[in-house]
């Protein structure tokens, strides 16, 4: 017998043992007279529990046990006479249905509880988060832990405002820039449903044009789903929708609201009482009524994955619940992904953007240095710019601030021997050495151990150089460059909402860049492009570009002497694509390379991670579907010392489906088999290398 049919077997054993376990009830007790049981979704998100159990329904808690409600039952009891029972823990629920009689033929233990009568689970989203575990091999129970917030009762208790009517229709303000731009605006005022990738002009109008969407949404009688990547920009988001209709109309869903605030504009959303929503991630599962609009911003932001099981990302989910519930699609960005152009090349979705005279007139000049360039400066390397840099940062501070982009955080996050280039590693773990500041000793980047002793195992050599410079000591290094300049720094021990329109110099991490008030930056200078087009992943180029061109449309427009300078190789087609201003050209260009290479998104793909033997067993266990591709396994950088190994799995359009059910089978019987070692399944994930 091979181990496969072995494993086989022992799922359908596990299975049958997990219907035999359903909690029995003692008999004579009183059940309700319509519809006495309920099928409950248990919390517990195991994959080979991963169904529906049936209990019985109290006449007690007849009225309250609908659909919906959260409930309280026993999970895993044993019968050890007539009304008795030994073990069985308490675990949360969802009543998914009720029902007349059950598959099950014992009797069933009774609800133990209906913690509260409000129907939280509605049907739509029962079928989402159903959807989107089964895309990502994952467990439902997981699911509804992003979906739905914790219960906070004073927050129930609490009435929802009034439903306010519908808006008038907004006029089109900044979207006439775009020839199709009114009559999208038109359609959502009409009910219905078009679907648009949306390439933004640089500049600050992309918080508006949202909220004018938004607002025809709602004037159309339909409901709205913003999901932006990070807090600011949901506060610049709320704040224009604020303005544009007044309060009442739209809830901002986020984490740092607290659990009752979110809570109870979360209910607001559920109940019908609002019919707009803004948010980070979570937000795109938020249960709007009617959905007439899903919008989802910067959806190569890497914010918009999940890094909790089943690792769903924003964009998918948008589209899936777009496609379930009919409603019309706004996936922007001042770049744009594959995966956005892939929609266009199959037609899905309709571009929505500029005209390049447009684009010229709004965009800020582009200009770029090489590294070499700057290595042949002696001192540029000094005074941590390039002399083009340099003279453009001087003459730009005479008119406003000056935004610097520095690609790593810290001071020296990475070292290198001085003679032979071998990085510094820790003797503990193997992990990075760096520096803090100017002076400390190094510290590992993974295990935190400081290493005050340092030689290189290779040549000897007790000297180091920096091979990445971190945006603190760029911020030392240019406070002496431009001594009677103020230096501000965003990133992530603080990260700056906005500053002020007068003459600084702005160090930030991508990502991080704050607002300059006013006109807005100067210029802006992109240092360290290698660092992030030389990344050992298939995203690189596209990655580089999205942050570059966040950063660059803080900029001033060319007509107003706005410049970017973008050290990096001039001849590389991300920074060609900056230059141009053209992310959609670029996009194109890396479709057509992943459909050559067959990567996704012309195909599906899985990761399967951990250590050597966990891979090797799940890949020996999982029965895949015919014509997939198997890439590895291949030993990756676990963090920590850990010798971890990755395979890819490789299927065609279609199969997407089937791969998935087939790593999560294997899962379950790596779990019939008592294996210990985990494996960690990612469905289409970010980062190939």
């Amino acid at each position: 017998m091979s181990r496969t049919d072995g494993a086989g077997e022992q799922l359908a054993f596990i299975r049958e043992t997990v219907r035999r376990a359903k909690p029995r009830t003692w008999r004579g007790a009183q059940l309700a007279d319509d519809l006495p049981v309920a099928r409950v979704l248990v919390d517990k998100g195991l994959l080979h529990l991963d169904q529906y159990f049936d209990y019985a329904v109290p006449a007690t808690m007849a009225e309250e046990a609908q659909p919906g409600v959260r409930v309280r039952v026993r999970f895993g009891a044993r019968i050890v006479a007539p009304g008795r029972r030994e073990g069985g823990e308490l675990h949360s629920g969802f009543i998914v249905e009720r029902r007349a009689d059950s598959d099950y033929a014992g009797p069933l233990a009774p609800l133990a509880q209906v913690l509260s009568p409000e129907q939280v689970l509605t049907p739509a989203l029962l079928r989402l988060c159903r959807t989107v575990a089964d895309r990502y091999a994952g467990s439902l129970a997981d699911v509804l832990q992003l979906a739905i917030p914790p219960r906070h009762a004073g927050a129930e208790s609490e009435p929802s405002p009034k439903l306010l009517p519908p808006p008038t229709r907004p006029e089109p303000g900044s979207w006439s820039r775009y020839p199709q731009g009114a009559d999208y605006l038109a359609a959502l005022a009409q009910g219905r449903s078009p679907r648009a990738v949306w390439t933004a002009l640089p500049g600050p109008s992309w918080p508006e044009e949202i909220a004018r969407a938004v607002a025809a949404t709602l004037a159309g009688g339909r409901g709205a789903l913003v999901v932006l990547p990070d807090g600011r920009a949901v506060a610049r988001v709320d704040r224009v929708l604020s303005e544009l209709l007044g309060e009442g109309r739209h809830a901002v869903l986020a984490a740092d609201l607290g659990p009752k605030e979110r809570y109870r504009r979360w209910l607001a959303v559920s109940r019908g009482a609002v019919r707009a929503a803004i948010g980070t991630r979570a937000a795109v599962f938020a249960p709007v009524r009617d959905l007439g609009l899903v919008v989802v911003w910067s959806d190569g932001d890497s914010s918009h994955s999940d890094p909790r099981s089943p690792h769903p990302h924003v964009r998918e989910v948008a589209l899936l619940r777009a496609t379930e519930e009919n409603a019309g699609v706004l996936l922007g960005g001042l770049s744009m992904t594959v995966e956005a152009a892939q929609l266009l090349r199959t037609g899905w979705a309709r571009p929505l953007a500029a005209g390049r005279e447009t684009v010229r007139a709004v965009a800020p000049r582009v200009r770029t240095v090489t590294d070499q360039d700057q290595a042949r400066d002696a001192a540029a390397q000094a005074a941590r710019l390039p002399w083009l840099a340099w003279e453009v940062a001087h003459e730009a501070l005479k008119h406003g601030p000056v935004l610097i982009q520095v690609p790593r955080r810290g001071y020296v996050p990475r070292l290198t021997c001085g003679r032979c280039r071998t990085p510094a590693r820790c003797r503990h773990c193997g992990g990075p050495l760096e520096a803090g500041s100017a002076g400390a000793p190094l510290d590992c980047g993974w295990c935190g151990q400081p290493e005050a002793e340092w030689h290189c195992a290779e040549c000897g050599s007790f000297r180091l150089r920096a091979q990445v410079v971190g945006a603190r000591r760029t911020a030392e290094e240019l406070g002496k460059a431009f001594p009677r300049v103020p230096v501000r720094t965003s990133g992530r021990d603080a990260v700056l909402a906005t500053v002020s329109g007068e003459p600084a110099l702005v160090i930030s991490t991508p990502g991080a860049e704050p607002v300059a008030e006013g006109a807005g930056y100067a210029a802006a200078l992109l240092l360290d492009g290698w660092t992030l087009l030389n990344r050992p992943d298939l995203r690189a180029g596209e990655e580089a570009l999205r942050m570059w061109t966040a950063a660059a449309s803080l900029v001033r427009p060319a007509e107003q002497g706005g410049t970017v300078v973008v050290v990096a190789e001039a001849t590389a087609r991300p920074v060609q694509a900056l230059v141009r201003w053209d992310p959609a050209g670029h996009a194109g260009l890396e479709l057509d390379e992943r459909a050559q290479l067959h990567f996704p998104p012309v195909s599906r793909m899985a990761s399967v991670t951990g250590a050597p033997n966990a891979v090797a067993d799940l890949l020996a266990l999982v029965r895949l579907p015919e014509g997939t591709d198997v890439l590895g396994p291949i030993e990756v950088p676990g963090g920590r010392g850990e010798e971890l190994e990755r395979a890819l799995l490789r299927v065609a359009p279609g199969q997407g489906a089937a791969l998935a059910s087939a790593l999560k089978a294997a899962q379950i019987a790596r779990v019939a088999l008592r294996t210990s070692d985990p494996v960690k399944v990612r469905i289409d994930p970010l980062d190939i290398g």
